[in-house]
């Protein structure tokens, strides 16, 4: 059983080899929403993520049998780099399966964390199958990335890590993916302060545990796929369902486009660089679904394991959304000079050009004329309304391009 008390053991079981992350206070945030917003900073764990608690509880409690036949875990990242990482550190074999479409950041990172990497199957369920098979095949022991007690337990000392640092914390919004770590902060502030509020959060993609809730009952979602990949669960955990049903007051989601505003604005305000999933909290909370103001309000950052790539597409959407990166299609005529009169144009108002390309043959161009689409730094969405409307005053047919 998950109580408070096995959460407890697990804190002091842990305490030595987990970091304590910072919590601290946002101003921007707390002028954002209302409230006094704390933020749990998980993502500067050593392996980038709030993982390592339930990970490293649950070896700690292997006998030594165990240990000698080493562990497997199915995951899409986190958790597979938490237990490669402290089963290594211990001696100890990890074989890991993770999805075949794992960011390869992901991957790499659990190669060079000790363990050996089995990429299996295209989404959690097919992974973790494979991964069953190999630990009955090879009598290992699986370490479920969520459902299993020790695991929970270990998820759990974040909880009471916050109440330590911020005693006064009214509301706490934590991330659901299969489960584990709402199980686990939840059943340990609750008990502790039975008048805390914990609100979950899910992709809109894959809200399992809402649907569980809904429904009395896990269920198994379609597959989809989310920029949230580290709570990208089809179906609620047997173990965290009637803890998260007994705890958690209520369960908001967020969509992709909100998850990603959420990372633009950890790092652009914050300093802080988030991963979808470790995201989802955060974007709740700058969205306004969390009802409440004047409260004292943990938001949980996840993780940090995001692949560069991914990250550089979010911020220039982040700006195309904020009205800070345009991009028009201009027909021009395609004779010397007009380029340099075009170019002059845009600069009396003050906008920056950061790439140009020009067509004769496409989007309908007659024959003398080009089409040029200018990609241009703007200051906002008024000062795009003053760029295009200069344009039209120089007499250029343009559009924006989305």
């Amino acid at each position: 059983m998950v109580t408070l008390k096995s959460i407890q053991a697990a804190t002091a079981r842990i305490r030595d080899s987990i970091y304590v992350s910072p919590f601290s206070r946002s101003e921007t945030f707390s002028k954002l929403t209302g409230n006094d917003v704390y933020f749990k900073l998980e993502n500067l764990q050593m392996t980038g993520a709030f993982k390592e608690r339930g990970a490293l509880n649950k070896i700690l409690l292997l006998s030594d049998t165990e240990k000698r036949r080493g562990v497997i875990a199915a995951s899409a990242g986190n958790h597979a780099q938490a237990v490669a990482y402290h089963a290594t550190k211990r001696g100890i074999s990890a074989q890991i399966c993770m999805p075949v479409n794992t960011p390869i950041v992901k991957v790499s990172a659990t190669r060079n964390y000790g363990a050996e990497v089995i990429l299996a199957g295209t989404n959690y369920d097919e992974t973790c199958h494979e991964a069953v098979r190999r630990c009955r095949e090879h009598g290992l022991t699986f370490v479920h990335p969520f459902d299993d007690e020790a695991v929970i337990d270990g998820q759990g000392s974040a909880g009471i890590e916050m109440l330590e640092q911020q005693p006064e914390i009214d509301v706490f919004v934590v991330p659901i993916g299969g489960g584990g770590l709402i199980a686990g902060i939840a059943c340990a502030v609750k008990e502790l302060k039975p008048g805390v509020r914990v609100i979950g959060v899910q992709t809109s993609k894959l809200p399992s545990m809402k649907a569980a809730i809904d429904r009395n009952g896990p269920v198994t979602l379609p597959a989809k796929v989310t920029i949230a990949d580290g709570i990208a669960v089809r179906r609620a955990g047997e173990i965290t369902f009637p803890l998260v049903r007994k705890y958690v007051d209520d369960i908001v989601t967020v969509d992709e486009e909100e998850i990603a505003n959420a990372i633009l604005l950890l790092l652009e305000k914050e300093k802080t660089l988030t991963e979808g999933a470790g995201a989802v909290a955060t974007a709740a909370v700058a969205q306004h679904k969390i009802p409440f103001t004047g409260k004292r309000v943990a938001v949980f950052v996840g993780g940090g394991n995001i692949d560069v790539s991914l990250l550089s597409r979010i911020i220039e959407r982040g700006l195309v959304k904020d009205g800070r990166l345009l991009r028009v299609r201009i027909h021009l005529p395609d004779h010397p000079g007009s380029l340099q009169h075009l170019a002059a144009v845009i600069a009396e108002h003050k906008a920056n050009i950061v790439e140009t390309m020009y067509d004769r043959s496409h989007y309908g161009v007659l024959l003398g004329d080009a089409v040029i689409d200018i990609t241009m730094e703007t200051r906002g969405p008024e000062h795009i309304a003053e760029i295009r409307a200069n344009l039209d005053a120089a007499g250029y047919s343009h559009e924006r391009v989305l």
